[in-house]
Parts: structure tokens; sequence; C-alpha cells
């Protein structure tokens, strides 16, 4: 599998939980940790992958580095969100405002990976090397949820 059609399909998974997540109440308070906890998880395993094998991988190629760079920072805006969201009850006002601005946050990184840097990265690596990218990091992925 190649590193793109790895990160795809995380970006589905992370994108039903977040429509799933928006669609909860104020009321379903254990179904928003619940919810939310997964989203971190996922969340995590994510960036890890992506920080650590393709972006650096990314980082090397002129065509590509600054969109990686940008990469970075916004998962550092999301890191920042989901550490602000922890602070405040799934049961306040506050919440859903702010898990708002995660998810349209985080629907820009994924809408700009597929559509900027997927295509950028696909001109600069040969199928060879995003396979081997994938394998990496897919076996990072299956090493972080131990």
């Amino acid at each position: 599998m190649d590193a793109m059609t790895l990160l795809k399909e995380d970006h589905q998974k992370v994108k039903k939980m977040l429509a799933e997540l928006e669609s909860t109440t104020e009321r379903g308070v254990k179904t928003r940790e619940e919810l939310f906890t997964r989203v971190k998880q996922e969340l995590v395993v994510h960036e890890a992958i992506e920080e650590e094998i393709f972006y650096p991988a990314l980082k090397e190629h002129p065509k590509t580095k600054e969109i990686a760079l940008e990469g970075y920072e916004e998962h550092h805006v999301a890191d920042v969100i989901t550490r602000e969201l922890r602070d405040v009850t799934p049961d306040d006002e506050r919440w859903a405002a702010k898990f708002k601005v995660l998810k349209e946050s985080l629907e820009h990184h994924i809408q700009e990976e597929e559509r900027v840097m997927f295509r950028t990265a696909r001109a600069v690596f040969s199928r060879e090397e995003l396979n081997g990218l994938g394998a990496r990091m897919k076996a990072l992925k299956a090493e972080s949820r131990r």
C-alpha cells in the first residue's frame, strides 16, 4: 500500500468519527467523551506516521518542502484545540464551538493534503518510494496501537 492510500483511509475514518461526534448534543456527555477519546487516539497515531515518516521525506524535496512545513503547523493547531477541548466539559456550551473549530481545521488539512500534497508527492516520488513510505508508516501505525 502506498503512503497516500494509507493516509486517505485514515482521513476517511477520522472524517466519519468527526461527523458522528458533531451530531452529539450537550446531553450526550458519555457519548461525546467516548467519541472524542477515539478521535484523539486516531489523531495521535495519524500525526505520528505523518510527522515521523511522510513529512520528513517531503521536506527533502524543494517542491514539497513548504507544504510539509505547513502540515506540521496545521497539526500543531489541531493539538492546541484538542488540549483546550480536554479542559472543557462535554456538556459546556463552549465545547461544541471548540469542537466545530477543530473539525473545520482538520477537514481543511485533509482537503489540502489530498488535493495538493498528495498530487505533488506523486510527482516527486517513484511508486517504489511511495510503497516504501507506506510500508514504514503501516509498521509504525501497528506499533503505535500496541
